[in-house]
């Protein structure tokens, strides 16, 4: 390579202390920008030296932190498609010198630093998966490496270059969520000891180990395929833990741990491969439920997990939402419900992963009867609420977007497991009102609705008004702006929390969770908006108590200067027409860019009333439509099954 180290747009927005969008915005309005030196059209590279040169003649500031000094020299010493090797030589020394700090200091004053290490290092590494070849890095890296384990610990030092590694490779590694690692974490301690004991874990296609950071306390065990993934897993858990084996090798064809059975097995195996082993696994005594088939390698890697769980040790993998209802899969998902493998079917985002939740049977007990099906509008935290429910009591429906589904029904020439066939239908809740309880509140519903319509006039043409953006009026003190937590447990405790899902229904806070000086606590009159563009939600609060979920804002108004109802129905709008979003195609509304009318108080109030009255006339239609729908199917349902006639 040309030039001593490369950055890519994000190490410049570090460098810089500045957003990816500004360096993007400098790539445009720049005459003299530096060109790319490398990388490709969607991910460029460009000279560390260019760029420094073009900071100091722009006058802006930057900062090279021994981390990133650390890292651009890593780079700097091969092509990226050996960078996971020199990251892994990098992380093997790493952990030399926290298991040697003597022996590196002795090494450093030999005459020969890399023969050093090869006599010394690779004693005090035995234990990783792979030879390490020392020669890869340089005396002066190595010198550098160790003054940033000085300066951050080698398990920060560490996880920082492996942040860098995966953010470089983004489009060539699969690694699994943060949240959805630590929800597979949380759910198997909870189902096998809700104290949160787990004695043996593994992962069989752990890619850099995301899921078994979060088992720590635990022996862990961990295979991967390729010899950098393995090496890469093996440091980030032998630097928090010696109880951790790590090794190299494909699962399916050559099992690391033949005859190990662990208290959790989590694993997030490659999909949709055709070359798995079919041919030579044909009669391998893995297949307790069936042999996969060729295109579905994703049930070899269920039975393979099912194998190495302990009787009544919990598997939590992901899988595709195709794995779901494919025709070719339908006998081995029979036969997981028949034997009470299956326990949970979770969707957690729309098309997929799923995340199937499997135990494996005990000898001599009874399967279970049901099987929990969820489709998680609300995320992470909607899972584990039905997750808990569903493990307290099987019998009890489970809250949210959860159903409790009969094992005998699913058992049909489809075998269908995906969760959003099975979600209740809307408006259920009336269900036991019976057909005529149902028709007669559709009846008033429906009465009621002429009445709900708010009183607006049509105008010739559009009313151009001054206005203020929502950041420009919490300058001006009118506004006051509060964000919700990013994560929250809506499980546990006794206080309530108002949720995303309860803003966009109108229904009452429904979460839970334990008092935190954190919280923020609503009052009446707070507005309440979501934070996504594609809920578009947000209401003025007639009753305070709860606490601001996630995915929230609260705008707490100056009632003197300005009209709750007001704010909310300009911000309802922002949200549902897409406007004032972060950026093109963003998820999340920018809130402070969104402009607001200023006129009297008064004009405000009477805009506010209409705005109230059209939410609670949507309400209404929402209410109006559940109770239509549960009439239709009653309907059909009393006439086919002989319950209700036609009358004359």
């Amino acid at each position: 390579m040309g030039h001593d180290a490369t950055l890519n747009a994000g190490d410049i927005a570090r460098l810089a202390d500045v957003g990816r969008a500004a360096v993007s915005n400098w790539r445009r309005r720049y005459d003299d920008f530096p060109q790319p030196v490398g990388g490709t059209a969607a991910s460029p590279l460009f000279s560390l030296p260019e760029i420094e040169e073009w900071l100091r003649r722009n006058g802006k500031s930057y900062e090279m932190s021994l981390g990133d000094r650390v890292w651009q020299r890593l780079r700097a010493s091969g092509d990226d498609l050996r960078l996971g090797d020199l990251v892994g030589c990098a992380g093997a020394f790493l952990l030399y010198l926290s298991r040697d700090p003597g022996g590196w200091r002795r090494v450093t004053r030999g005459p020969e630093l890399a023969k050093g290490l090869h006599q010394t290092a690779t004693a005090a590494t035995s234990d990783l998966p792979v030879p390490v070849d020392w020669d890869l890095i340089d005396t002066r890296l190595y010198r550098l490496i160790a003054d940033l384990a000085a300066e951050q610990g080698p398990l920060a030092a560490f996880e920082l270059l492996c942040e860098r590694y995966v953010e470089a490779h983004s489009r060539q590694l699969a690694v699994t969520r943060p949240d959805v690692a630590e929800l597979m974490a949380r759910l198997a301690r909870f189902e096998l000891d809700p104290a949160g004991g787990v004695r043996t874990v593994l992962d069989p296609s752990c890619g850099v180990g995301a899921l078994l950071l979060p088992f720590s306390g635990a022996r862990v065990l961990g295979q991967e395929a390729g010899d950098t993934g393995a090496l890469l897993t093996a440091v980030r858990l032998l630097l928090r833990d010696p109880d951790a084996r790590v090794v190299a090798g494909d699962a399916l064809r050559l099992d690391g741990f033949p005859g190990a059975r662990a208290d959790v097995v989590v694993c997030d195996p490659p999909f949709n491969e055709r070359a798995w082993g079919y041919e030579e696994l044909t009669g391998d005594p893995r297949w307790e439920y069936g042999l996969p088939p060729r295109g579905e390698s994703e049930l070899a890697w269920v039975q393979h997990c099912l194998a190495h769980a302990r009787p009544g040790g919990l598997v939590a993998i992901l899988m595709p939402a195709a794995s779901a209802s494919r025709r070719p899969g339908k006998r081995i998902r029979g036969n997981l419900l028949r034997a009470g493998a299956l326990r949970a079917v979770i969707t957690l985002s729309a098309g997929g992963p799923d995340l199937w939740l499997l135990r494996r049977p005990e000898a001599g007990e009874r399967p279970p009867s049901l099987v929990l099906m969820v489709d998680a509008d609300g995320g992470v935290p909607a899972a584990e609420a039905a997750w808990r429910a569903f493990a307290a009591d099987p019998e009890a429906e489970p809250p949210g977007a959860a159903h409790a589904v009969r094992i005998i029904d699913l058992l049909d020439d489809e075998v269908d497991l995906s969760p959003a066939r099975h979600r209740p239908h809307p408006g259920d809740e009336h269900a036991d009102l019976g057909f005529g309880g149902v028709r007669d509140r559709f009846l008033a519903s429906v009465a009621s609705l002429p009445r709900a319509l708010p009183a607006i006039g049509v105008l010739t043409g559009a009313r151009d008004l001054p206005s203020a953006s929502v950041g420009e009026l919490v300058r001006a003190g009118l506004v006051t702006v509060h964000q919700g937590p990013a994560r929250m447990a809506t499980d546990a405790g006794d206080l309530p929390v108002l949720t995303a899902a309860d803003l966009v229904s109108g229904g009452r806070p429904s979460g839970r969770t334990t008092p935190d000086p954190g919280h923020v606590v609503l009052e009446p009159g707070d507005v309440v908006a979501t934070t996504t563009a594609t809920d578009g939600a947000a209401r003025t609060l007639a009753e305070g108590g709860a606490v601001l979920g996630p995915q929230l804002h609260l705008y707490r108004v100056d009632p003197e200067r300005m009209d709750p109802d007001f704010l909310a129905g300009y911000l309802r709008y922002a949200g549902t027409a897409g406007t004032n979003r972060s950026h093109p195609g963003a998820s999340r509304v920018d809130a402070r860019r969104v402009r607001i009318p200023r006129v009297s108080l008064s004009e405000q109030r009477a805009y506010g009333r209409a705005f109230r009255e059209l939410l609670a006339l949507e309400d209404g239609l929402r209410e109006t439509t559940a109770l239509g729908e549960t009439l239709v199917r009653l309907g059909f349902d009393g006439l086919a099954g002989g319950r209700l006639r036609p009358e004359a």
